[in-house]
């Protein structure tokens, strides 16, 4: 049944989703080139609001828990498992305040209005994964960003997206690299569930009338720890809040 729906309120969706990338595209450049940083990251923000809201009208919900108090004016590494797409602009928008950026794809800089423009002007990371050299000086020249401006970052340690939604193991090497430039980094754990099933049958029909969560859970302090035993601790608490919530809806 809720295939059906999707067959019939994803035009919905689609060409909401596509039609605010394309109205905040000179929205971006007017806020970028005239009025600088400040004005661009607002105008991201709101972007990012109205592409998940578009969301709703395929009858899901997005959830941001945060019970956490988690410091102002200290660089943060945010790390997340990774469902699918529709797991960026909640936290762009949810984590606004601590300026998280991402390390996105370099292909991902062209031809996708407004948020190619964002990867290019938003003082994120944009790797080439065929090209090492070419990844760790970005993720540095990031971590360095991080360190002058206290902003923080968004990291996907599993690398490619769970079309399950089962946790895969973390990888270290870019929150080493983070650490390394920028030891003073908190690291924030955030749980995601259920974004995976809005494409579960692919871009068309999206499903309908799931209940998305992201949850930022308990905060992790280096205190000297070696890289890999922070990422393991990480990933496990992750893994735990998602087969927990996947057992509840089981029972």
């Amino acid at each position: 049944m809720r295939k059906l729906f999707g067959y019939i309120l994803s035009p919905l969706t689609i060409i909401a989703f596509f039609l605010v990338l394309v109205i905040f595209q000179p929205l971006q450049w007017i806020g970028y080139k005239l009025f600088g940083y400040t004005a661009h990251k607002r105008v991201v923000d709101i972007l990012n609001l109205c592409l998940f809201r578009t969301f709703y009208l395929t009858g899901n919900r997005v959830i941001f828990i945060n019970k956490q108090n988690l410091p102002i004016g200290r660089p943060i590494i945010f790390i997340a498992n990774h469902q699918s797409l529709a797991d960026i602009p909640p936290l762009i928008y949810y984590l606004r305040k601590y300026h998280a950026k991402f390390i996105s794809k370099i292909e991902l800089t062209k031809g996708i209005p407004s948020i190619s423009y964002n990867l290019k002007y938003g003082g994120g990371a944009n790797i080439d994964r065929n090209d090492p050299r070419q990844s760790i000086t970005e993720i540095v020249k990031l971590a360095n960003r991080m360190k002058e401006n206290k902003w923080s970052t968004v990291i996907f340690p599993e690398g490619t997206r769970s079309k399950d939604g089962k946790v895969k193991t973390f990888q270290a090497a870019g929150i080493a690299t983070i650490l390394k430039k920028c030891p003073e980094a908190l690291l924030v754990p955030i749980a995601i569930n259920n974004s995976w099933k809005i494409i579960q049958y692919g871009f068309y029909p999206l499903n309908t009338f799931e209940r998305m969560t992201w949850e930022v859970l308990e905060p992790i302090e280096p205190n000297g720890r070696s890289v890999e035993e922070l990422v393991k601790e990480a990933e496990d608490r992750i893994r735990e809040k998602v087969e927990s919530a996947v057992s509840r809806l089981r029972t």
